[in-house]
């Protein structure tokens, strides 16, 4: 196994009081897993009427969905496929697996230190589980890896955030842009079968796993910002807007770098950040026009999202952009 699936990072150590939860020592029985996977998709509070965001009822309903639908797969038993020669070389050449998991590694850090800086016990405890997924990820992606000898970049230490708040911000916001194109991306992976169907879904739990957390996120940043006395909540607001335009920057300027043709280690670093872009044709094996791409993430999101209670908040701003987006392309359908 190689150093990142030995990592021993504690999400029990920044937040007081999490319990991590009991992890199996051997596979899960597969009827249990299979009801486990139906809670992952659906769930509904039982409590009655609105779920007015900031509400008590609304904080409960969140974190009892957070922890409802948690799904107990073990990341040491999964059963990781063997491939054929050309199956494994188009795994090994995607641009993605250093970046995807040193973003793990980095989730893993900012969401547990933002947890343990909350009060409130409830949403303390879902964030923290949060994190301790986010852990799981990274354990899934190493072990995967390594069992199909994927050779990784050494991977920096993240560093303890100084601003936890910004941190959690910057994270949760960069998972709905990510999620939601991850989302279509994936279901494109799996309809083109280049990718062999026992591996699609030995990844599924992950793909739903991230849209459970970005649930989370959207109803916790509602939650957040309706408990906030005026003049915090509009420095709050100007701080989301601070993330948006800082992650637009990011994206915009890796962006350029791929466009420039830059040579060497930061055109490649670009690649990964920004393998949505180009990540289509990875997956697919054919010419994916945009349009295609965006309505074919704005379905699985949407699909992804259909199970859970309607009254929880939704992330919406990256699918309302898609919309407008895929308005203003329609009438050039064959662009790609």
């Amino acid at each position: 196994m190689d150093q990142h699936a030995m990592d021993t990072f504690d999400v029990a150590g920044l937040v007081p009081g999490f319990r991590p939860p009991p992890q199996p020592e051997a596979q899960i029985d597969p009827q249990l897993l299979a009801a486990a996977e139906v809670r992952t998709r659906e769930w509904r509070s039982p409590l009655p009427g609105n779920l007015t965001p900031g509400s008590d009822r609304h904080r409960q309903a969140t974190c009892r969905m957070f922890l409802d639908t948690f799904n107990p797969y073990r990341p040491a038993v999964l059963d990781w496929p063997v491939l054929a020669p050309a199956e494994r070389a188009r795994i090994v050449a995607l641009p993605i697996w250093d970046i995807a998991v040193q973003t793990e590694g980095k989730a893993r850090l900012r969401m547990a230190a933002y947890a343990g800086t909350l009060r409130e016990p409830d949403m303390r405890g879902a964030l923290a589980l949060n994190a301790w997924e986010e852990q799981r990820h990274k354990d899934v992606l190493s072990r995967m890896v390594a069992a199909y000898g994927i050779e990784l970049a050494p991977e920096p230490s993240p560093a303890m955030p100084a601003d936890p708040e910004w941190a959690y911000l910057v994270t949760g916001y960069s998972e709905c842009i990510d999620s939601f194109f991850a989302f279509g991306l994936f279901e494109l992976a799996r309809r083109s079968g280049l990718f062999p169907q026992t591996l699609v879904d030995t990844f599924e739990p992950v793909m739903q796993e991230e849209c459970r957390h970005i649930l989370l996120f959207a109803n916790w940043a509602g939650w957040h910002r309706a408990r906030l006395p005026m003049w915090r909540r509009l420095r709050f607001e100007a701080r989301v807007a601070a993330v948006w335009l800082y992650l637009a920057w990011e994206r915009i300027g890796l962006a350029r770098t791929v466009d420039e043709g830059r040579a060497g280690q930061e055109q490649e670093q670009a690649q990964d950040n920004n393998f949505t872009l180009h990540g289509a044709q990875s997956v697919s094996g054919s010419d994916v026009g945009i349009p295609d791409l965006i309505e074919l993430c704005l379905e699985e999101n949407a699909r992804r999202f259909a199970g859970y209670d309607e009254r929880l908040l939704r992330p919406t701003t990256v699918p309302r952009l898609a919309r407008l987006l895929l308005r203003v392309l329609r009438p050039f359908r064959g662009w790609r």
